[in-house]
């Protein structure tokens, strides 16, 4: 199974080590792979690194793809976590 949407960066910082962090360890909690698209580039969205290159500030807007059998629910609780910016308070 394969699910796919729009994210926004909605935290002041945008998308930082801190919240990439976050993101590699709720995905850590699923079987499905993770991957981000900004600008055409494709990135693992298990590598903290991989997601600090697409360099996103407040407002940006990411494709996110996730493929495996577990994936509708991995998608919803990355929304989740997207639309409460990461546990920040701005």
């Amino acid at each position: 199974m394969e699910e796919t949407g729009t994210l926004t960066i909605r935290n002041e910082l945008g998308l930082h080590a801190r919240a990439a962090a976050r993101i590699v360890a709720l995905g850590d909690q699923f079987r499905s792979q993770l991957y981000f698209i900004r600008n055409n580039q494709e990135v693992d969205g298990a590598s903290i690194l991989s997601i600090l290159s697409l360099a996103c500030p407040k407002g940006s807007r990411l494709e996110a793809r996730i493929v495996g059998d577990d994936s509708k629910e991995f998608m919803q609780a990355l929304t989740k976590l997207f639309d409460e910016r990461f546990g920040e308070t701005s």
